[in-house]
Protein backbone atom coordinates (compact mmCIF):
# COMPACT_ATOMS: atom_id res chain seq x y z
CA UNK A 1 0.00 0.00 0.00
CA UNK A 2 1.58 3.38 -0.93
CA UNK A 3 2.21 5.80 1.90
CA UNK A 4 -0.37 8.07 -0.32
CA UNK A 5 -3.22 5.66 0.29
CA UNK A 6 -2.14 5.64 4.16
CA UNK A 7 -2.32 9.23 4.26
CA UNK A 8 -5.56 9.21 3.58
CA UNK A 9 -7.07 6.34 5.05
CA UNK A 10 -5.46 7.91 8.30
CA UNK A 11 -7.11 11.16 7.30
CA UNK A 12 -10.52 9.40 6.82
CA UNK A 13 -10.36 7.08 10.02
CA UNK A 14 -9.53 10.62 11.92
CA UNK A 15 -12.76 11.91 10.43
CA UNK A 16 -14.84 8.94 11.21
CA UNK A 17 -13.05 9.14 15.09
CA UNK A 18 -14.40 12.78 15.09
CA UNK A 19 -18.61 12.09 14.19
CA UNK A 20 -18.05 8.94 16.41
CA UNK A 21 -16.26 10.72 19.32
CA UNK A 22 -17.34 14.17 18.96
CA UNK A 23 -15.67 17.54 20.59
CA UNK A 24 -13.48 15.59 23.29
CA UNK A 25 -11.82 13.81 20.37
CA UNK A 26 -11.42 16.86 18.55
CA UNK A 27 -10.60 19.27 20.86
CA UNK A 28 -7.00 18.19 21.91
CA UNK A 29 -6.10 17.61 18.48
CA UNK A 30 -7.25 20.44 16.36
CA UNK A 31 -4.62 23.79 15.87
CA UNK A 32 -5.05 26.14 18.90
CA UNK A 33 -3.98 29.58 18.55
CA UNK A 34 -0.93 30.52 21.50
CA UNK A 35 -2.68 31.22 24.68
CA UNK A 36 -5.56 29.75 23.32
CA UNK A 37 -5.54 26.36 24.28
CA UNK A 38 -2.13 25.31 21.82
CA UNK A 39 -0.62 22.07 22.44
CA UNK A 40 2.84 21.14 20.60
CA UNK A 41 1.54 17.77 19.07
CA UNK A 42 -1.56 20.29 17.10
CA UNK A 43 1.49 21.02 14.58
CA UNK A 44 0.74 17.81 13.60
CA UNK A 45 -2.71 16.53 14.61
CA UNK A 46 -4.60 19.13 13.11
CA UNK A 47 -3.38 18.75 9.41
CA UNK A 48 -5.79 14.89 10.60
CA UNK A 49 -8.89 16.78 11.37
CA UNK A 50 -11.61 18.21 9.02
CA UNK A 51 -14.77 20.20 9.50
CA UNK A 52 -17.00 18.51 7.36
CA UNK A 53 -17.28 15.96 5.14
CA UNK A 54 -16.70 18.73 2.05
CA UNK A 55 -13.36 19.49 3.45
CA UNK A 56 -12.26 16.30 3.96
CA UNK A 57 -13.12 14.93 0.80
CA UNK A 58 -11.39 17.97 -1.35
CA UNK A 59 -8.48 17.37 0.68
CA UNK A 60 -7.93 14.10 -0.32
CA UNK A 61 -8.91 14.25 -3.99
CA UNK A 62 -5.92 17.05 -3.71
CA UNK A 63 -3.43 14.64 -1.69
CA UNK A 64 -4.37 12.02 -4.28
CA UNK A 65 -3.91 14.12 -7.60
CA UNK A 66 -0.58 15.46 -6.56
CA UNK A 67 0.99 13.06 -3.98
CA UNK A 68 0.80 9.45 -5.66
CA UNK A 69 3.09 11.19 -8.80
CA UNK A 70 5.47 12.77 -6.04
CA UNK A 71 5.51 9.72 -3.94
CA UNK A 72 6.57 7.66 -7.05
CA UNK A 73 9.18 10.20 -7.86
CA UNK A 74 10.52 10.72 -4.76
CA UNK A 75 9.83 7.91 -2.32
CA UNK A 76 7.67 7.30 0.69
CA UNK A 77 10.89 8.60 3.00
CA UNK A 78 11.35 11.89 1.08
CA UNK A 79 7.51 11.81 0.19
CA UNK A 80 6.47 11.64 3.84
CA UNK A 81 8.97 13.59 5.16
CA UNK A 82 7.56 16.30 2.66
CA UNK A 83 4.20 16.23 3.28
CA UNK A 84 5.13 16.38 6.92
CA UNK A 85 7.03 19.91 6.39
CA UNK A 86 4.57 20.93 4.81
CA UNK A 87 2.28 20.90 7.09
CA UNK A 88 3.99 21.83 10.42
CA UNK A 89 5.16 24.67 7.83
CA UNK A 90 1.07 25.62 7.31
CA UNK A 91 0.34 24.98 11.24
CA UNK A 92 3.72 27.68 12.47
CA UNK A 93 2.03 30.23 9.67
CA UNK A 94 -1.82 29.97 11.21
CA UNK A 95 0.02 30.57 14.33
CA UNK A 96 1.62 33.74 13.62
CA UNK A 97 -0.87 34.92 12.19
CA UNK A 98 -3.64 34.41 14.34
CA UNK A 99 -0.84 35.44 16.86
CA UNK A 100 -0.76 39.02 14.90
CA UNK A 101 -4.72 39.42 14.08
CA UNK A 102 -5.64 38.03 17.46
CA UNK A 103 -8.11 35.47 15.67
CA UNK A 104 -8.85 33.02 18.14
CA UNK A 105 -10.71 29.90 16.36
CA UNK A 106 -9.49 26.29 15.92
CA UNK A 107 -7.56 25.01 12.55
CA UNK A 108 -7.96 21.81 10.97
CA UNK A 109 -7.15 19.89 8.01
CA UNK A 110 -4.19 18.87 5.49
CA UNK A 111 -5.14 22.04 3.28
CA UNK A 112 -1.77 23.22 4.65
CA UNK A 113 0.02 20.09 3.57
CA UNK A 114 -1.84 19.71 -0.16
CA UNK A 115 -0.65 23.07 -1.12
CA UNK A 116 2.54 22.22 -0.72
CA UNK A 117 2.39 18.87 -2.84
CA UNK A 118 0.29 21.04 -5.35
CA UNK A 119 4.09 23.17 -5.41
CA UNK A 120 6.14 20.04 -5.84
CA UNK A 121 3.58 18.77 -8.15
CA UNK A 122 3.72 22.22 -10.57
CA UNK A 123 7.45 22.55 -10.48
CA UNK A 124 8.07 18.70 -11.25
CA UNK A 125 5.38 17.89 -13.85
CA UNK A 126 5.40 21.56 -15.90
CA UNK A 127 3.74 19.82 -18.49
CA UNK A 128 0.80 17.95 -16.71
CA UNK A 129 -3.13 19.85 -16.78
CA UNK A 130 -5.09 20.35 -14.04
CA UNK A 131 -9.33 20.80 -13.88
CA UNK A 132 -10.35 23.12 -11.53
CA UNK A 133 -13.55 21.60 -10.55
CA UNK A 134 -15.48 25.11 -10.03
CA UNK A 135 -15.36 26.17 -13.19
CA UNK A 136 -14.70 23.00 -15.14
CA UNK A 137 -11.52 24.90 -16.67
CA UNK A 138 -8.42 22.91 -17.69
CA UNK A 139 -4.94 24.73 -16.86
CA UNK A 140 -1.13 23.65 -16.89
CA UNK A 141 -0.27 22.94 -13.50
CA UNK A 142 2.40 26.04 -12.83
CA UNK A 143 -0.49 28.44 -14.12
CA UNK A 144 -3.38 26.50 -11.49
CA UNK A 145 -0.73 26.56 -8.30
CA UNK A 146 0.01 30.24 -9.00
CA UNK A 147 -3.51 31.31 -9.38
CA UNK A 148 -4.55 29.50 -6.55
CA UNK A 149 -1.75 30.82 -4.27
CA UNK A 150 -2.56 34.21 -5.33
CA UNK A 151 -6.34 33.57 -4.87
CA UNK A 152 -5.31 32.56 -1.21
CA UNK A 153 -3.17 35.47 -0.75
CA UNK A 154 -6.09 38.59 -1.68
CA UNK A 155 -8.75 36.06 0.38
CA UNK A 156 -6.32 36.07 3.31
CA UNK A 157 -6.01 39.83 3.04
CA UNK A 158 -9.18 40.54 2.53
CA UNK A 159 -10.47 38.79 5.20
CA UNK A 160 -12.93 36.70 2.74
CA UNK A 161 -14.13 33.30 4.14
CA UNK A 162 -13.71 34.10 7.55
CA UNK A 163 -12.37 31.10 8.92
CA UNK A 164 -10.57 29.56 6.50
CA UNK A 165 -6.50 29.27 7.16
CA UNK A 166 -5.75 30.82 3.50
CA UNK A 167 -2.12 31.90 4.84
CA UNK A 168 -1.69 28.21 6.72
CA UNK A 169 -2.75 27.06 2.33
CA UNK A 170 0.40 29.12 1.98
CA UNK A 171 2.51 28.60 4.62
CA UNK A 172 2.01 25.01 2.84
CA UNK A 173 3.73 26.20 -0.13
CA UNK A 174 6.45 28.56 1.46
CA UNK A 175 7.37 25.33 3.20
CA UNK A 176 7.38 23.27 0.19
CA UNK A 177 9.69 25.71 -1.57
CA UNK A 178 11.95 26.02 1.57
CA UNK A 179 12.32 22.32 1.68
CA UNK A 180 12.59 21.94 -2.29
CA UNK A 181 15.55 24.38 -2.00
CA UNK A 182 17.48 22.36 0.81
CA UNK A 183 17.08 19.07 -0.76
CA UNK A 184 18.41 20.59 -4.45
CA UNK A 185 21.35 22.31 -2.30
CA UNK A 186 22.07 19.14 -0.41
CA UNK A 187 21.72 17.23 -3.49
Amino acid sequence: MSATTLLIAANVAAFALEGALGDAFVRPLVLWPLGGGFAPWQLVTYAFMHASLAHVAFNMIGLWSFGKDLERLWGVGRYVSYYLACALSAGLTQLAVSSLSGTHYPTAGASGAVFGLLLAFAIFFPDRRVMLLFPPVVLRAPVFAVAYGILELVLGVTGTEEGVAHFAHLGGMAGGLLVLWSWRRAD
